[in-house]
């Protein structure tokens, strides 16, 4: 431990003293937010108390409770990775929320933010009804696997199936399966795209998949990178997976199914490839943009065009 970093243990004492001295860090360094904060305030409280496992809404009284040496030598790490290194926070402490949910996380998977999870805690109306929940779901590319858990806690009499290319993600997705127990009816599937789930049909298919172009993946601030690339490169317009998924859709669709796709800011190469596709735009309460509804109808229906543009 450099003289400096014993100094700072010693003067540094609680938690108020942390939560100020990683403030003024954070406001020294330069960093993006993005991971589940957005300003330097918010990020330094959640450091502080998520590293020691205390709630964002902690009591204030203990703020001035004294850390112990452990203690305080651990945040000063953890201060100076996400400094230094830009790490960004949920990998910091191995953990994410998603539509209400904990999370486990790190670099093998995508830190989950999708605005998804504003629909899968609507159930996904109005597009689906209360009398007539899902039976089958499939959630692909799903990295640590939150969508689609957080969708068997919406629909708890369906089948999850959580599918993705990456073995080292599907790891995660299935240490997320056995800490929220839902081994009997969550289950991990290894695939590129489709590939192995042959003459397997759902109910509701939910995916977000790779869809950031060249330009956006070229202008990433430093805290994305440190993410896998391969769960956010889809080529020069985003949508090199995208074209795949809705050709190969419907063959894995029941009839009446819905297919819900997020691709982000690639939205206006998609609606430019397509312009005589009617997708529906979801509006989110938080203004985010960038998902689109189907249903297995419209996928028949422009079936031709999907084959085309996948084939090109």
């Amino acid at each position: 431990m450099s003289q400096s970093t014993t100094s700072l243990v010693q003067e540094l004492q609680t938690l108020r003293d942390f939560i100020r001295w990683a403030l003024t860090q954070f406001n020294r360094h330069n960093l993006y937010y993005g991971h589940g904060t957005d300003n330097a305030w918010d990020e330094a409280l959640h450091l502080v108390l998520g590293s020691l496992h205390l709630p964002w809404d902690t009591d204030q009284r203990l703020l001035d409770a004294r850390l112990t040496q452990l203690e305080r030598e651990k945040l000063l790490e953890l201060i100076r990775r996400r400094c230094e290194e830009h790490t960004p926070l949920p990998y910091l402490l191995g953990e994410s929320w998603f539509a209400g949910l904990p999370f486990k996380v790190d670099p093998r998977v995508l830190i989950p933010r999708s605005p998804i999870a504003e629909l899968i805690e609507n159930s996904f109306s109005p597009w689906i009804s209360e009398d007539q929940p899902p039976k089958r779901l499939l959630d692909l590319c799903t990295g640590s696997g939150c969508i689609g858990i957080a969708c068997a806690y919406a629909f708890p009499t369906a089948q999850v199936i959580l599918s993705d290319i990456s073995e080292d993600a599907l790891e995660v997705a299935e240490e997320n399966i056995t800490r929220h127990h839902l081994q009997d009816r969550v289950f991990t599937n290894n695939s590129d795209l489709f590939a192995n789930l042959q003459g397997e049909k759902f109910d509701l298919i939910v995916t977000n998949p790779p869809y950031v172009d060249a330009t956006d993946l070229s202008l990433m601030p430093d805290e994305y990178r440190q993410e896998p690339e391969l769960a956010l490169a889809a080529g020069e317009d985003g949508l090199s997976l995208v074209r795949v998924i809705l050709a190969e859709a419907r063959q894995h669709l029941k009839d009446g199914g819905l297919l819900v796709v997020e691709v982000g800011n690639s939205e206006e190469h998609l609606q430019a490839l397509f312009p005589a596709v009617p997708f529906l735009w979801v509006e989110f309460e938080s203004q985010a943009r960038g998902v689109f509804v189907l249903t297995a109808e419209q996928l028949d229906q422009y079936q031709a065009e999907f084959d085309s543009a996948a084939s090109s």
